[in-house]
């Protein structure tokens, strides 16, 4: 009877203590690391811009745009005419084909074949989101995007490596308003 009411005498001393939180080993994480890596990657787009700007100054058959979304264009066949660009939630019916910036194809239009896109509605390149919001029906446009336009670090996963800057023309088929 004894070491039962001593028991709990103890249980009930302890059970009621307050109890302490655990601290976290490192109360103030280090923000070194992400320092460090948008340091890289500002590196790494500028070396990249460099070599895009290059390749467009010894282009003397074309002459190219800078967009404000990051990429640059040309245009193979322009239309003069007043019509109507693609706007967000229209289909548009494309052909195009990706090169890398010698030229060489990485996939051609046959590949490829025809692609139907809903206009920011779907994931796409996301450059060629933002470019053929510029296109009228019936142009074809050569689209320069710098990697971070393109696919990104990580590349296709398939014949476009990472850190790889694409050429990309296009051809506008068909604007389909949807709304």
């Amino acid at each position: 009877m004894k070491n039962s009411l001593f028991f709990i005498v103890i249980v009930f001393f302890v059970g009621c203590s307050k109890i302490e939180p655990r601290r976290p080993v490192n109360p103030k994480p280090s923000t070194t690391l992400f320092k460090e890596t948008i340091d890289e990657s500002k590196k790494l787009n500028k070396n990249e811009d460099l070599k895009i700007a290059a390749l467009i100054k010894n282009d003397s058959t074309n002459t190219y745009i800078q967009s404000s979304s990051g990429f640059w264009y040309t245009y193979i066949y322009k239309i003069e005419e007043d019509l109507p660009t693609p706007k967000v939630g229209d289909e548009v019916l494309i052909q195009y084909t990706i090169s890398d910036l010698n030229d060489s194809i990485i996939y051609d239009k046959k590949e490829l074949g025809l692609k139907t896109y809903k206009i920011d509605k779907e994931d796409f390149i996301s450059g060629l989101q933002n470019g053929i919001k510029l296109m009228k029906t019936g142009e074809t446009i050569t689209f320069v995007l710098p990697f971070y336009n393109a696919f990104g670090i990580i590349g296709d996963g398939k014949k476009i490596g990472i850190n790889k800057s694409i050429k990309s023309t296009v051809t506008l088929i068909k604007i389909t308003n949807l709304k």
